[in-house]
């Protein structure tokens, strides 16, 4: 099968037409109809190879939704007319401890959509059945996208924290992830402090879920807050003043980050100390962990807050991104 799509071939380079070939379907391969495909800053570091696994020419994308039009021979639980969706992982071995375990996304040789091979910015993509995941009935096919990887990297720590609806937790950054994390946490019951730089959005967050924000870069807005919250999740890509964030925590709270930090992060030993206190980190999450997240939004209504864009115009959406103009993800729509 022909397919159309859009590829870099170069760091910084544009995405140009590109035609290649899906050879032939294997056993346990879906081939998916691409409707619609998010758009992540995760793209755009892939494109720039920012950390140093590109291989060019990239076709980016791994927010994608789209209609199954094939199935191999040994598919299960995915059907020829499903709408489904499918995100940072295309694949994984079924056979590892991790997979075995429900771990899928910890599969050491897992195939992920855009690494070393070919994504979601083009009119079909193909992977694993296990990877497939379908919509829930009734869901929008044009704003679930972004779900298939920002929504499932933010819901993750939730359910690895163990956070409860009587719990305190903070979000730092409310971008394309803060802002999926403030409204599953709303919905979870939680009090939900937003750590935002920029106070023009603060009404904004306010109406998304937060219960309050607080200005990071105001020490004095910082200590209000201390001992206070359970988990703060990070979706920040920057270096902060971690040791105030751990001074928010409570006792035997987390910082999480989901952010890919490229710096060192500088954690003090005696504030983890003092208090048992913990830093982890985590990725997208397994294929039952996104459905558990489809099911939870499809019950509370939830949905990114995306600005749609025709797929031929995806390098006008590239750089409306990295201009930070985003509000709050990109979606392309074939």
């Amino acid at each position: 099968m022909k397919v159309n799509a859009y590829a870099v071939q170069e760091p910084n380079g544009k995405l140009t037409p590109y035609t290649y070939e899906l050879g032939k379907i294997g056993a346990e391969d879906v081939d998916i109809k691409v409707t619609h495909c998010g758009v992540c800053h995760s793209d755009l570091s892939m494109m720039n190879n920012e950390w140093g696994m590109t291989e060019y020419p990239l076709v980016p994308g791994h927010e994608i939704v789209g209609e199954v039009i094939a199935i191999g021979s040994s598919v299960k639980n995915v059907k020829v007319g499903q709408t489904v969706g499918m995100g940072w992982f295309s694949g994984s071995c079924m056979s590892c401890s991790s997979c075995m375990g429900g771990d899928h996304n910890m599969c050491d040789t897992a195939e992920q959509t855009i690494v070393g091979r070919h994504g979601g910015f083009a009119d079909h993509v193909r992977g694993h059945w296990s990877w497939a995941i379908p919509i829930p009935e009734g869901m929008d096919s044009g704003k679930v996208g972004p779900l298939f990887c920002g929504g499932a990297t933010v819901f993750n720590p939730i359910v690895i924290a163990g956070v409860q609806p009587t719990d305190s937790v903070g979000v730092i950054g409310i971008g394309g992830l803060g802002h999926l994390a403030l409204k599953f946490l709303k919905a979870w019951g939680c009090e939900v402090i937003a750590f935002s730089s920029n106070p023009d959005k603060k009404e904004e967050i306010l109406a998304m879920g937060a219960s309050k924000v607080i200005n990071s870069r105001d020490p004095k807005e910082l200590a209000a807050v201390q001992g206070k919250l359970k988990l703060i999740l990070n979706t920040t890509n920057v270096n902060l003043d971690w040791n105030a964030y751990l001074s928010a925590l409570s006792k035997k709270g987390k910082l999480h980050t989901v952010g890919a930090v490229l710096e060192p992060m500088e954690i003090p030993a005696f504030s983890l100390i003092a208090g048992d206190k913990t830093v982890g980190g985590s990725t997208v999450g397994s294929p039952e962990l996104t459905k558990t997240m489809l099911e939870f939004c499809a019950r509370h209504e939830i949905y990114p807050t995306v600005e749609e864009f025709p797929m031929e115009k995806v390098n006008e959406a590239m750089q409306h991104l990295e201009a930070g103009k985003a509000r709050f993800r990109i979606v392309l729509k074939n």
